[in-house]
């Protein structure tokens, strides 16, 4: 008798759901939030999601003098994130989590949705040489259909980096679904999940066109 295929196990997934969190993201589902309030808010936001997805970083004890007193410390183990942002509203949320990590080092990957399609095409990628002893964080404000962060994922992960993470401000239920089916092991870091996908690819409530909205450019 034939087994029957096993489901995809779905990626280890975080809601957000912090006040200050989902405030500002009301504030910026809102239309009426010009862009300069909308890039702030995107900034502030992304710095409350830094903090949530670097809980796990590896840590190791040091020694050190206090004014009173030699004492031991837990400290960071090195300098080896990489911020990797989907271009183009990605870079919103790069600010936000450059702020609590100075030291990180950025990555960029430059994809498009084809209209018809809407299959990601990318037309850039460019990130450190050497990715094998680095986690990446992979940001981008939107995870619709999930195509763009898996084309993503998937270049990343010929780099060989020693792990990776997805954030995302608002994702819809078809990308969440689509991501987990595609990369079960990369966790989603995300503040809310939207109601479904519009016949366009966009997320419903979600916040209209961030790269738009964030830039200015409608």
């Amino acid at each position: 008798m034939a087994k029957e295929p096993k489901a995809p196990r779905p990626p280890a997934l975080t809601i957000v759901d912090h006040p200050l969190v989902q405030h500002k993201l009301s504030l910026m589902r809102m239309k009426s939030t010009s862009t300069s309030a909308f890039r702030n808010l995107l900034s502030e936001l992304s710095l409350l999601l830094a903090y949530e997805v670097t809980r796990d970083m590896p840590m190791h004890k040091v020694t050190i003098d206090t004014p009173l007193t030699r004492t031991t410390v837990p400290v960071l183990d090195g300098k080896k994130i990489v911020v990797i942002s989907i271009m183009r509203a990605g870079a919103g949320i790069l600010d936000g989590m450059l702020r609590l990590l100075p030291s990180a080092r950025v990555g960029h990957v430059g994809l498009y949705r084809d209209p018809k399609t809407l299959v990601a095409v990318e037309y850039y990628f460019k990130v450190p040489k050497v990715m094998t002893d680095r986690d990446a964080i992979v940001v981008d404000p939107m995870l619709a259909t999930g195509n763009s962060a898996i084309a993503a994922v998937r270049r990343l992960k010929t780099r060989g980096c020693r792990s990776l993470k997805y954030v995302c401000l608002v994702a819809a239920p078809e990308g969440v679904a689509a991501f987990g089916a595609a990369y079960p092991d990369v966790p989603i870091f995300t503040a809310a999940i939207d109601r479904k996908l519009d016949e366009h690819g966009y997320i419903v409530p979600g916040l209209g066109d961030a790269g738009d909205r964030l830039f200015g450019t409608k």
